[in-house]
């Protein structure tokens, strides 16, 4: 944490060199970081109610095309989320090494180094409405200019270069190949950053073309509108206030997803054992589908959606390193599953179970370019949620938890809160996850339910039915045609 004043971007550069600070990130702050099966399930959620945005008659995204960037760390997650979904997804990239990586570990099926042959290609998966995910080894813009030169139509379009970062390497100027790229950011970075804002505007003006025909395009909470609009691109809408594109969270996940209650609930099998994480897997499908029975109408999508990632969990390979799982829950959701771990766990039938979540979800991150970006009273600019997030937790149950700045959008631009919770088969455990897990959502839902969306109005109505004992004010609505003069 910092003191606000010097928290800027620069100053990370500063006090990291220095030592007594770090760039705090997401998950990994609160040691719950499980590599890209979280970013994977996130972009598949995001990838699936994008389409359902733009179908005209409920059509599937079969035959329809994805266009992206990024396959490092997180973005890498992309092209499988793609085929998850079930489009054609193109993700340029402009380091040959990432590009390679994601081909072997089979994140990604092709690689198309030149620009012709990539128009052609996508050209014959469309006509066959194939599932494909191709790498482009190179720069996005080009890519985003070339399908525009070819009048090629991009159904949904997004980005998830490092934007949070983007004078040490987060994103590569168009015109320069990587090893000239890196050798200017080393040489000369004034000269570096004129030519990363350079590439931003035309970057813009790309996709401004695009959506003038017809594309969907979302931020998807990487900072590019915000750097674009700082480079002097043409990325603001018509009240020179907000950006001309939603963010994901705006558009798809905050209404669809967070404002229910739904968000990256986590999960460790301490053992390390494969045959737990089989076990905890399947005690989560069958609490989902006895749930799937009597859910309102409004979340059944969601059900929906997430009992077909957990039956697809195990043929998608998704675990690197620790045997851990994430699926889209809300608390009652979060609670069953938890309390069902924890009984399994009694009787010897898996071994102790790390309960967690990703910052990236319903009441843990004030991030108000994505987290908490589809927040309109005002409030969207503070950070007392994830500071109450954490306090709650912290006496309600956790295990550990941890308040830091940075993550995903930049140092300085988000305050995250994150928690882990031991599940050992007692009773106190039974007792510490019913009480934690239901603040943890909760929380978040109230405040959100006190922007006035919708969803997040049904959801705690609901929760205070669940819970006599839960008291939420709930806000009143005002007619715009009362302000109407």
């Amino acid at each position: 944490m910092m003191i606000p004043n010097y928290s800027k971007p620069d100053d990370w550069e500063k006090f990291n060199a220095l030592g007594v600070t770090q760039y705090g990130q997401m998950t990994a702050g609160s040691y719950m970081y499980i590599g890209p099966q979280g970013i994977v399930h996130g972009t598949t959620i995001t990838v699936l109610n994008a389409g359902r945005k733009i179908a005209k008659a409920g059509e599937s995204l079969a035959g329809k095309l994805f266009v992206t960037s990024g396959l490092g760390g997180m973005s890498g997650a992309q092209p499988k989320a793609g085929n998850i979904a079930g489009c054609i997804t193109v993700c340029a990239e402009v380091n040959p090494k990432a590009v390679e990586t994601r081909h072997s570990q089979g994140w990604v099926d092709e690689v198309v180094t030149d620009l012709n042959e990539l128009v052609t290609r996508v050209n014959a998966a469309r006509s066959a409405k194939e599932v494909v995910s191709i790498a482009f080894l190179g720069n996005i813009v080009d890519v985003w200019e070339k399908f525009d030169a070819e009048n090629l139509h991009i159904d949904l379009g997004s980005d998830q270069t490092s934007l949070h970062n983007p004078w040490a390497g987060g994103y590569y100027p168009a015109g320069l190949d990587f090893e000239e790229a890196k050798k200017m950011m080393a040489e000369n970075p004034d000269l570096f950053k004129e030519k990363v804002q350079e590439s931003l505007r035309r970057h813009a003006a790309a996709v401004n073309k695009h959506t003038q025909k017809g594309t969907y395009f979302f931020d998807y909470g990487n900072a590019f509108l915000l750097e674009s609009s700082r480079a002097g691109a043409d990325v603001f809408a018509k009240n020179h206030i907000d950006f001309k594109y939603p963010s994901y969270v705006q558009d798809i996940l905050g209404p669809m997803c967070f404002d229910y209650g739904f968000g990256p609930f986590r999960w460790v099998c301490a053992s390390g054992n494969p045959e737990d994480l089989q076990k905890t897997d399947a005690i989560a499908c069958a609490v989902l589908e006895e749930m799937a029975k009597t859910a309102p109408s409004e979340i059944q999508q969601q059900m929906q959606d997430n009992i077909q990632w957990i039956k697809g969990a195990q043929q998608n390979k998704l675990v690197v390193g620790s045997q851990a799982r994430i699926l889209y829950a809300d608390a009652e959701g979060r609670i069953r599953i938890a309390e069902a771990f924890n009984q399994a766990i009694k009787r010897g039938d898996i071994g102790y179970v790390i309960l967690g979540r990703d910052h990236h979800d319903v009441s843990g991150t004030d991030s108000p370019y994505r987290e908490t970006s589809n927040i309109y009273d005002g409030s969207r600019f503070t950070a007392d949620m994830a500071i109450q997030n954490v306090i709650g937790d912290s006496f309600r149950g956790a295990t550990w938890v941890s308040i830091h700045n940075g993550g995903g959008v930049g140092w300085g631009e988000v305050i995250n809160g994150g928690f882990g919770m031991v599940l050992d088969g007692s009773a106190d455990a039974s007792r510490r996850l019913e009480c934690m897990l239901f603040w943890d959502v909760n929380n978040g839902i109230a405040r959100r339910n006190w922007a006035r969306n919708d969803e997040a109005i049904f959801a705690i109505k609901r929760a205070m039915e669940t819970q006599p004992l839960l008291r939420v004010t709930i806000p009143n609505k005002v007619d715009d045609t009362i302000l109407d003069f």
